[in-house]
């Protein structure tokens, strides 16, 4: 199963507007999102800083980077229908 792993903050209104975005998507391609706090991980949250929420797609460590910021709809369709 597909896994996307979304880079996140509390009490991050981007990270809530990318989480619903993405749901559908994700259910469409049959992924599953698993939510990060990068706060929680001081490697994750030196790496990516200010650009939460990030969506990648398998894990933090060695996914592919998805989206940022915003979430990018065209790109997610992309990877999910590559490597899916």
């Amino acid at each position: 199963m597909a896994v996307l792993t979304l880079l996140s903050r509390a009490y991050c209104h981007l990270c809530d507007e990318m989480r619903e975005a993405a749901r559908p998507v994700a259910q469409m391609y049959g992924a599953t999102i698993v939510e990060v706090d990068v706060d929680a991980h001081p490697g994750l949250e030196e790496k990516y800083g200010e650009r939460v929420p990030v969506l990648i797609y398998g894990a933090p460590e060695d996914g592919v980077e998805i989206c940022d910021i915003h979430f990018d709809r065209g790109a997610a369709v992309r990877v999910l229908t590559t490597l899916v």
